[in-house]
């Protein structure tokens, strides 16, 4: 989506329409190049995953309902993307319901998408490291209230967004009634996804520390894939979390030079964050089986010992 703008008479922060109109537009065509390229694989990835579910047999339905949701809450957002390209390049040619529209479709699969591997995180932590299944949770419930916070989380960017005339074309992006607007948007954001964040970080670093520690979960693969998942959600993600404080630091001081780095990194760093639409089939999909062997192999062993057990008890006896 487009860079946000603020409409208050007495900001001191620059207009964006007087950027120079060559670095304007190259930015905005670098986003829709990562954007697209985000479009092509993701799309048909996690289309695989919703008819495919791969190796999810051994997983729970708790787990099944929330992968499954993963790919839809991607793949919803993916299939904006088209609209959101051709705004890049050519400005937004529809009207103001439906940029509106486009806009909340776009935030509240996002926010699926996040609180969605947020609960994989957690399920994932107690399966592994406290074996609890979770059997017990009802999944409908789960998905009710998991959608219920998107939809709440995206009510704001239905409000803001507005059609903005910006020298030969129209804009669908968000138009703030003051600085204090902005900030609780910008807040809620940046404070809901540095949450997630720090609850997907913690889990996987107690479930990587949980395989390395023991013997029988030595298993250089799944070690790599729980490393992977921390890595793509460090570097797709920091970036954001980061331009987003300094955007809540710019409209604090109502300093201008980092206003103006974060109106031009927006569009681009906002981009860079659909590239986990992509890997998220990869990641979590269709490596789900190796996670899942972590959690069988403990219960196995604990099974073997007490076979040998009960067998000597009845000789006993």
């Amino acid at each position: 989506m487009d860079q946000p703008d603020s409409t208050v008479a007495t900001s001191n922060f620059s207009s964006p329409g007087l950027e120079p109109h060559s670095s304007w537009v190259s930015i905005r065509r670098a986003s829709a190049v990562v954007l697209s390229l985000c479009f092509v694989p993701g799309v048909p990835g996690n289309i695989a995953v919703i008819i495919l579910r791969p190796n999810w047999e051994h997983m729970s339905r708790l787990s099944q309902s929330l992968m499954l949701n993963l790919a839809v809450s991607d793949l919803l957002c993916l299939l904006t993307l088209p609209l959101v390209i051709d705004a890049l390049l050519y400005g937004w040619r529809f009207n103001l319901v439906s940029c509106k529209l486009l806009a909340y479709v776009v935030y509240c699969s996002i926010y699926s998408s996040q609180l969605t591997v947020t609960g994989l995180s957690i399920q994932r932590y107690l399966l592994v490291v406290h074996q609890q299944d979770c059997q017990q949770v009802q999944k409908r419930l789960v998905l009710v209230l998991l959608w219920l916070v998107a939809f709440i989380l995206s009510t704001p960017h239905l409000v803001v967004q507005q059609l903005v005339p910006k020298q030969q074309w129209t804009d669908c992006r968000p138009q703030y009634s003051s600085d204090a607007q902005w900030m609780a948007v910008l807040m809620t954001e940046t404070i809901v996804g540095i949450i997630s964040f720090f609850i997907v970080m913690f889990s996987y670093i107690r479930i990587h520390k949980k395989v390395s520690q023991a013997a029988f979960f030595n298993n250089p693969q799944t070690t790599r894939l729980i490393t992977s998942i921390i890595v793509s959600f460090v570097v797709l993600w920091v970036p954001y979390f980061t331009t987003s404080v300094l955007g809540i630091v710019a409209i604090c001081l109502r300093n201008e030079g980092l206003q103006k780095f974060y109106k031009n990194s927006w569009n681009i760093i906002a981009a860079l964050t659909f590239v986990n639409k992509c890997l998220n089939p990869l990641l979590y999909a269709f490596t789900s089986h190796n996670i899942c062997s972590v959690c069988q192999k403990p219960k196995a062993m604990q099974q073997d010992q007490r076979e040998p057990d009960t067998a000597t008890t009845g000789g006993l006896s």
